[in-house]
């Protein structure tokens, strides 16, 4: 095969077999194909697309080109979850505990914020002690013995994907959408899970502004785990404001406590428990999705998960004293609060910036190399179609001096209040 054929095949929009794909993508891994003829093919793809069978071959290419976790030896079902990424997203810190005290086993590797979007691994790195990284026999006995853990992806795992989403960035190619379903899904995939469940959010906050984007990346990320052997669901959920009310590492932490203890918002219960439904369907602790959405509800209102959270903190090293005095957490910076200048209804939140917002306070980085602290960020005490009166705090501001002024405007530039008490739907749809 030559490379040039390859693009010459692709700009004709003429379909790739399973076998040019892994040369091109093996190439590239290997330093054989260069960037120009790589980047070359990136755009003949994003200009023409690929087929469902073109997309499974390329994300199975780039899975294979680095570790493929076995799990095999683990009884049962193994289940994962991924979310595309949004603001004050803390759902797998809640749906780990939740899973594995309902009966799945839950095995995930996770990855850590860059921009708007916090990352679940510097989450629960403020928990004092907390360890992210896990041989990979310990990483396999505990989710064996005690049915979870989540720890920071590898290099190893698609490093054709890290090699490729470098070039992608710098040759304005990243929005294609069998692009960005091969790179999730070759990294889903090589984590060794039978069953997953993808949170494709939508909105101002996430990466699909879009509910059309959103189902087309859904169908083609379903389609690819299908053809590769596992069970998939896709479940679109908005991202028209933040998640819960808290937004920053620690105080998503403390959200997440508050929502295994049964007081948690409603938004972000929902959310956890609709994933967790379809998990343990697919992990056969239940027989009907509505039967384990009903069951995971439930136990997240009646706090009966809880102590499982404690025990999977404590294994992976984590102080549990931090999670039981939890509101020290709040104590740990200062605080600026919001007010209400009229009386009427939330109308709006701009969820992105208030993402912007939190990590122009150091809660998030804007480059890879930024140092975040753990413990500012900003708590909404209102979502949208809330009653709100003049003087009420509409939001309050953790901070340490850093970023402050630009937080302030942008949060005051980012919330409506009207006249109108809406209603937005957070379940947008389900794609399975």
């Amino acid at each position: 095969m030559q490379m040039v054929d390859l693009i010459n095949k692709k700009k004709y929009n003429q379909a790739l077999t399973r076998e040019e794909i892994k040369f091109i993508i093996d190439g590239y891994t290997k330093g054989e194909i260069p960037d120009y003829q790589m980047s070359a093919f990136l755009m003949a793809v994003y200009f023409n697309d690929m087929t469902a069978e073109e997309s499974t071959a390329l994300a199975m290419a780039m899975r294979d080109s680095g570790e493929v976790l076995d799990l095999s030896d683990i009884e049962g079902t193994k289940v994962d979850k991924h979310s595309t990424g949004g603001v004050g997203d803390k759902v797998s810190i809640v749906l780990a505990p939740l899973v594995a005290h309902l009966g799945a086993k839950l095995a995930k590797m996770s990855g850590r914020g860059l921009g708007h979007t916090g990352g679940t691994i510097d989450k629960l790195e403020s928990i004092p002690g907390f360890n992210v990284v896990l041989p990979l026999e310990q990483f396999k006995k505990q989710v064996f013995d005690l049915g979870c853990a989540i720890v920071g992806q590898s290099g190893d795992i698609a490093p054709a994907d890290k090699v490729i989403y470098a070039l992608r960035d710098v040759t304005a190619t990243v929005d294609s959408m069998p692009l960005i379903a091969s790179s999730i899904m070759s990294k889903k995939l090589a984590s060794g899970a039978d069953a997953i469940v993808l949170d494709v959010k939508v909105g101002s906050g996430a990466f699909m502004k879009t509910l059309k984007d959103a189902e087309e990346l859904s169908r083609i990320m379903v389609d690819i785990g299908k053809k590769a052997g596992k069970k998939v669901t896709a479940i679109l959920t908005g991202m028209e404001e933040p998640l819960g009310h808290k937004i920053g590492n620690a105080l998503e932490i403390y959200e997440s406590v508050q929502t295994l203890e049964g007081n948690g918002p409603e938004d972000l219960t929902q959310v956890v428990s609709v994933i967790s439904g379809h998990l343990l369907k697919h992990a056969g602790v239940v027989k009907s999705y509505k039967e384990g959405y009903k069951l995971s509800y439930d136990t997240l209102r009646n706090g009966s998960a809880l102590n499982k959270f404690y025990e999977f903190v404590s294994a992976q090293g984590g102080d549990i004293n931090f999670l039981k005095n939890k509101d020290e957490i709040l104590t740990k910076t200062n605080t600026y609060e919001i007010k209400s200048t009229q009386d009427g209804f939330l109308e709006k939140v701009d969820a992105l910036n208030f993402g912007i917002a939190a990590m122009k306070l150091g809660a998030g980085r804007a480059t890879k190399d930024d140092v975040i602290n753990l413990f500012v960020g900003i708590d909404l005490h209102k979502k949208i179609g809330d009653p709100v009166k003049k003087g009420e705090v509409i939001c309050t501001i953790y901070h340490e001096d850093k970023g402050l002024k630009d937080a302030i405007e942008i949060i005051n530039n980012s919330y409506v209040i009207g006249n109108k008490k809406i209603k937005i739907d957070l379940i947008k749809e389900t794609i399975q």
